[in-house]
């Protein structure tokens, strides 16, 4: 049985690189697998590690580099480096998409009286829904629809970047804070 462990290791970083690119087009890096196969790009590897049953975010690995010193356990396989985890995941993102609703996030967020952070948004969306722990993506879900509430100008963010990964333009928030933005007085 051939071993397939896949590799990457970082190009050389220009000083102006695209972060967006680097971060999530997972860009300056080169592949390689133990088992000989060539991996000129990301999408070859992504798909070697798809046909050998490993999760094609951290080609198996369990851990992703997001930048260069910074690792995370891969959150798209539980940190298994299984294909058939990362599947799971998947479609429980994509049921976390239907059930977890703007609307839903957005009365929620109604009820609390000043500042909030994520946990906490999570917490009671868990608790709205009667979900155990582990049964949804619910603090990833929760997170992106605050996201979106912020970027349409009914939030705003009051926590500072609790790391800063490749200056301010790469950022890593824990536990973020957040409050409504009360409606301007005509």
């Amino acid at each position: 049985m051939t071993t397939h462990t896949i590799t990457a290791q970082w190009d050389e970083i220009p000083e102006n690189a695209d972060d967006r690119a680097l971060v999530e087009g997972r860009a300056f890096r080169t592949f390689r697998c133990s088992c000989g196969t060539p991996l000129p790009n990301r999408a070859a590897a992504e798909l070697h590690a798809s046909e050998t049953g490993q999760c094609t975010v951290c080609l198996g690995s369990a851990d992703e580099e997001i930048v260069p010193g910074f690792v995370r356990r891969c959150a798209a396989c539980a940190a298994t480096g299984r294909r058939n985890v990362q599947l799971v995941w998947e479609v429980a993102h994509g049921e976390a998409e239907q059930v977890i609703t703007l609307d839903l996030v957005r009365g929620l967020v109604d009820g609390f009286p000043g500042p909030f952070r994520l946990s906490e948004v999570a917490d009671a969306t868990r608790l709205t829904l009667g979900l155990p722990l582990g049964r949804l993506p619910v603090g990833p879900r929760v997170r992106d629809l605050l996201r979106e509430m912020e970027a349409a100008g009914e939030l705003v963010m009051l926590s500072a970047p609790d790391e800063m990964l490749r200056g301010p333009s790469v950022v890593l928030y824990r536990d973020p804070q957040w409050q409504r933005v009360s409606p301007a007085s005509p």
